[in-house]
């Protein structure tokens, strides 16, 4: 169970009641010469910046041998711009441990599903599971909070950096299968019940001990699914305790300061929920033109959106990460040009950058960072733009932050996001259940949850996430597009609420053993909702089948499920197989859908379920996306042409006006009398 902690409100809310926008940057002192860090100081301050993150990747720079530290750089460093009028987010360098721990403690690397050990030359390479590693991780941290921790300087810590990044949550090394044997003895006390929750008899996979138990990589066919959800469950853990470590010693010696993360966009290989616990802050770095290459859309809407982004994946995370904060969240990292990591790394459209900030704001983020100051003219992220040229010559993005800063001028203090009326669910263990058992190629749980979120975006509603741990009061729809495996005290919590549920196909289709329910799927959700699954298909994507909706037909593929309820029938499947069956099924409280929707079919689905819950919307906004936050209201233009903005004859207009370009951004406020 997910529990508050004491520390979530440790330190004065006086800036997150002020409701105020700061801006900052990523900057690596080590890299550049002594004389350039003055000017660089004073020019982030002129161009408005308040924060501004170091530290992340300078362990050998910190400690070049063994017990050999050089603090000196970073005392002055960091002295250079907290003068200057700077804060400083201080990171610890444990996500690029030196060449000399990797030579003198080789078994601290990674080992990916192949068996191979990834090597040193990059970052990330560490196992979460080595002992050793969480003693040199612990060591180097504590060294530097007790020399900074009271800094006057350094106002916030961030863990890391980017838990997940390049496919480095799941590790098979011999370390982490013997961590993997301890999580499993913990869980399950006897070899019996692991025997029979992971379900041995099939395929004569019977084990006498805990010690017989591998990490299910490199099986001739698949594993039980039950291991390997089991083996994500102890892999997402293994993060968390990480984390804790850290945060905890943070706490200890540097009090009063809030603690931050970088998560990553699209990220559910560990549970952030879980992690979010252990820290003041949820932040997360911010690259729409890499998320829209290599995102959910058609080829052909990627060429629409191609230097806009995705209109919904951003917007998705900023909303999701200010869960995983408790309400708090910052973007550490906001992408100010193109990037060097994607397949294609296309430049963003001139305006996207002041966009992408003033959206951030408007879904709640105190604090937007920018990576990085300058340009590196070396090593792996040459093509990676920043604010500025490598020759320190000011880039697109720096006279776009300018433009904000003297844009923040112009707005109130005191306006905070408030609740939504709306909560979509992001159940990791229901993500981990999908991805352990598919049932087909093509099935991808995000870009599903973003198909829905984007379809309520469509209709200028907001919306918060929450997990099967958080408080319901106050919300009146509750959207689970993928709650596999469902907790029965959130079940309970939900008939209690008040709030009406709409849930996705394979909703109760798995418990937490990963079985198929005794009386059938949809197991404890038939309480909310009468029915019985008695058939899945994963249908491929040249195959679609009709669905009758209202008096509409619409094609769906992907996904399609065989019902038996006595429910109100909404929709129906057509054409020549089981026509008639039932689609979607409702009653006064909850709905379910047993297909996956898309397009026009999903935006219609989801305006009448808004309706249907008492949820006001608008009509499909088409490229236009509003939100709000107190008694601001924004509007954010990525179509190629103008844009209307829905605001009343009344409005005060804060930022731009009623017709906003592309790439454009209004502000404004209403008069609520």
């Amino acid at each position: 169970m997910h529990k508050p902690l004491d520390h979530q409100n440790r330190f004065a809310a006086g800036r997150r009641e002020a409701g105020l926008l700061e801006l900052g940057v990523c900057y690596y002192p080590e890299q550049w010469p002594r004389e350039k860090w003055d000017e660089d100081a004073r020019r982030m301050v002129e161009l408005g910046l308040a924060w501004v993150r170091i530290g992340e990747f300078a362990w050998s720079h910190i400690e070049p041998q063994a017990g050999v530290f050089r603090w000196e750089w970073m005392d002055e460093a960091i002295g250079v711009l907290g003068r200057a009028g700077l804060k400083v987010i201080l990171g610890t360098p444990t996500a690029a441990p030196p060449k000399w721990l990797v030579d003198r403690y080789p078994d601290i690397l990674p080992v990916d599903a192949r068996g191979i050990t990834r090597k040193f030359g990059a970052r990330r390479h560490y196992c979460f599971s080595s002992r050793r590693y969480r003693i040199e991780a612990a060591r180097i941290t504590e060294a530097m909070v007790r020399r900074y921790g009271e800094n006057p300087f350094v106002h916030a810590w961030q863990t890391d950096n980017e838990y997940g990044d390049h496919d480095t949550i799941h590790s098979y090394s011999d370390e982490a299968k013997l961590a993997f044997r301890e999580w499993l003895a913990a869980r399950y006390g006897s070899i019996e019940e692991l025997n029979r929750a992971w379900g041995t008899t099939f395929w004569s996979m019977h084990y006498n001990g805990f010690e017989e138990v591998d990490l299910p990589n490199n099986l001739v066919e698949e594993p039980t699914p039950t291991h390997l959800v089991d083996y994500y469950r102890f892999s997402s853990d293994q993060v968390k305790s990480f984390n804790k470590a850290q945060a905890d010693l943070i706490r200890r010696h540097s009090p009063g300061r809030p603690v931050t993360h970088n998560f990553m966009s699209q990220n559910t290989d560990f549970d952030h929920y879980k992690v979010g616990e252990d820290i003041d802050i949820a932040s997360w770095d911010v690259y729409p033109m890499g998320g829209l290459i290599n995102g959910r859309l058609s080829e052909e809407e990627k060429a629409r959106y191609l230097r806009v982004g995705d209109p919904d994946q951003v917007a998705f995370n900023h909303d999701l990460y200010r869960a995983v904060g408790r309400g708090r969240v910052w973007v550490m990292e906001q992408q100010p040009g193109p990037v060097n990591w994607a397949a294609h790394n296309q430049s963003p459209a001139d305006g996207m950058v002041r966009l992408w900030t003033w959206l951030a704001y408007a879904h709640g983020a105190d604090m937007v960072s920018y990576f990085r100051w300058r340009q590196a003219p070396f090593a792996q992220e040459q093509f990676h733009a920043g604010l500025l040229l490598p020759n320190g010559e000011a880039d697109q993005g720096y006279l776009e932050v300018a433009q904000v800063a003297a844009e923040m001028a112009r707005l109130p203090a005191g306006e905070v996001r408030e609740k939504a009326p709306v909560a979509i669910l992001l159940d990791y263990e229901s993500r981990f259940a999908t991805r352990a058992l598919p049932q087909g190629r093509g099935y991808a749980a995000s870009a599903i949850a973003l198909d829905w979120y984007c379809a309520i975006a469509r209709l200028g509603v907001d919306v918060d996430f929450i997990g099967q741990h958080s408080d319901l009061s106050g919300y009146r729809l509750v959207v689970a597009p993928d709650l596999v495996i469902p907790d029965m005290d959130f079940l309970a919590r939900l008939k209690a609420s008040g709030a009406k549920a709409l849930f996705g196909p394979r909703s109760g289709s798995k418990t937490r053993d990963m079985h198929i329910p005794a009386d059938l799927p949809p197991g404890p959700l038939a309480d909310l909702i009468d029915f019985r699954v008695t058939r899945v298909e994963s249908l491929p994507e040249f195959h679609s089948e009709p669905v009758l909706y209202g008096n509409t037909s619409h094609p769906v593929t992907g996904w399609r499920e065989l019902i038996r309820t006595t429910e109100t029938v909404l929709a129906t499947f057509e054409g020549a197989h089981r026509p008639g069956s039932p689609a979607v099924i409702g009653n006064d409280r909850a709905r379910y859908v047993a297909t996956l929707p898309r397009g026009e079919f999903l935006t219609r689905l989801m305006g009448d379920t808004l309706g249907w819950a008492g949820v006001a919307s608008l009509p499909d906004l088409g490229d236009l996306r509003l939100a709000r936050r107190g008694r601001l209201r924004f509007a954010f233009n990525y179509a190629g042409v103008p844009a209307a903005v829905p605001a009343s004859a009344s409005a005060e207009f804060l930022v731009g006006g009623r017709t906003i370009g592309p790439a454009d951004v209004a502000i404004w406020m209403e008069d609520e009398g």
